[in-house]
């Protein structure tokens, strides 16, 4: 049992190395384990960092009918304790399939809203080790192909801005009850937590019979070798990126011929899916088999193919990548989006009849282009590039151009672009720098090294 010396103990053991200076928000549904986060983090800032803001959020997802009666029973438990709260609800249509998904990116979207109205950059949730280890074995049970083994991740970038951290992925839920116990404290179940519908709530339920404790601590050890290896192929991708890869155009990266001879094969591979998902607008990375296949093809010459939304074209001179002309987004108003998953779209002032759509080839014959590739790779790339239009009038503004004040179109990196695990951020790092997109904010941790070797344990 934790007692009050022991609870200072994994308070400052959970929380010493973060960086509070924005102050933090902390994802509180009334739960075992999101309760005893609320707590553990209250006491710490109060012996530490007394001046921190604290915020509790609360999701009301609107999938039960007492959901909205149990928001307010967390801002009862907040109020009673001077801890700031807001209930946010999760409106409009559920979808019929994917509930879980859709329900954890509304979950996220609403407390990276939270953190912003009040210019938070830090975001807390109260997984456990428990949740790791379920998570983990769902993975292994769809035959992830080894980066999904690492688990979640200590620490996300939401929206290449706000980092969401998991503190209590090394503790055990059964901890976390038995100080919530010592102190008098209870807490709400969700009754969806055993809803056998749901995939978690089944392999839960088998966690708790029999061999339970044998498989969570083989997860939990599976979890921090696939972190290790991730991160690890990830700082040797990111240097062959650096190396081997630049950006002649708008949409154009060239990679040096040398990358498909590499003696680090597997680190090439893993560079190229990135890179293809990059190029392709994707937010998962190519298949493994497949890009394995198309490096081996690189190695032997010439060869023009398509994978992953990706054209891949290997010439004498280099091997070119730039997004097929297939399958892009419609014209539409600018209405501040991710554009293919490859540009932010930012409105500023401006008319109301623009629109982005694709340049498309017959304005990109007219572009002034560079002489150092070839002219009809230029263009192909420079066709799928978004534009900006007032009817059939193109109004000068692709790519990386920026000279309207009227909007802004930022470069994304695409795998990245909503959810950036820290296990990825130097693969992250060297991508947005090869495509000119902002580099990612700094890790929350103190003493973080920029990300090439950052990892928490």
């Amino acid at each position: 049992m934790l007692t009050p010396d022991t609870e200072a103990h994994l308070s400052d053991r959970l929380f010493s190395d973060l960086d509070f200076s924005s102050g933090a928000v902390a994802a509180v549904s009334g739960g075992s384990d999101s309760t005893a986060l609320l707590l553990l983090l209250k006491d710490h800032l109060d012996r530490t960092a007394s001046g921190a803001r604290l915020l509790a959020v609360t999701i009301d997802h609107g999938l039960r009918p007492d959901s909205a009666v149990e928001a307010r029973q967390v801002a009862k438990f907040c109020g009673e304790r001077g801890i700031a709260h807001r209930i946010l609800a999760w409106r409009g249509d559920k979808p019929a399939t994917g509930l879980p998904a859709a329900a954890r990116e509304a979950r996220y979207r609403l407390l990276a809203q939270a953190a912003d109205a009040e210019h938070i950059k830090l975001i807390l949730t109260g997984h456990t080790a428990d949740d790791q280890a379920e998570t983990v074995l769902m993975r292994q049970a769809r035959d992830d192909d080894g980066r999904g083994l690492a688990g979640m991740a200590p620490a996300t970038l939401h929206d290449w801005r706000t980092w969401i951290v998991r503190p209590l992925l090394g503790t055990r839920r059964a901890a976390l009850r038995d100080m919530l116990r010592h102190r008098d404290i209870g807490w709400i179940e969700d009754p969806t937590n055993v809803d056998a519908r749901f995939e978690r709530p089944r392999v839960r339920a088998k966690l708790a019979q029999g061999e339970g404790e044998r498989r969570i601590a083989e997860a939990l050890a599976r979890s921090r070798q696939a972190a290790r290896e991730r991160q690890d192929i990830g700082r040797r991708a990111a240097m062959l990126i650096d190396a081997f890869a630049d950006r002649p155009g708008p949409g154009l990266i060239r990679l040096d011929r040398d990358l498909a001879g590499h003696e680090d094969s597997e680190a090439a591979v893993y560079a190229l899916r990135i890179l293809l998902a990059a190029v392709g607008g994707l937010s998962f990375l190519a298949d493994e088999a497949r890009c394995a296949a198309l490096f081996s093809r690189l190695r032997l010459g010439s060869l023009c193919a398509t994978l992953s939304r990706t054209v891949v074209d290997a010439r004498r001179t280099g091997i070119f990548l730039h997004r097929e002309n297939r399958n892009l987004p419609a014209a539409a108003p600018p209405d501040n989006q991710l554009w293919d998953n490859r540009r932010r779209i930012t409105l500023k002032d401006g008319p109301g009849d623009l629109v982005i759509a694709p340049l498309g080839s017959s304005a990109a014959r007219q572009a002034s282009l560079s002489k150092d590739v070839p002219q009809s790779l230029s263009r192909a790339a420079l066709a799928a590039e978004p534009a900006l239009w007032r009817g059939a009038e193109h109004l000068d503004f692709t790519g990386d151009d920026a000279r309207s004040p009227a909007i802004s179109m930022v470069p994304v990196v695409a795998p990245f672009a909503r959810f950036l695990p820290s296990f990825d951020l130097a693969p992250a790092i060297a991508m947005a720098a090869l495509v000119g997109a902002p580099p990612p904010p700094a890790p929350p941790f103190l003493g973080h090294d920029g990300g090439r070797g950052w990892a928490k344990a």
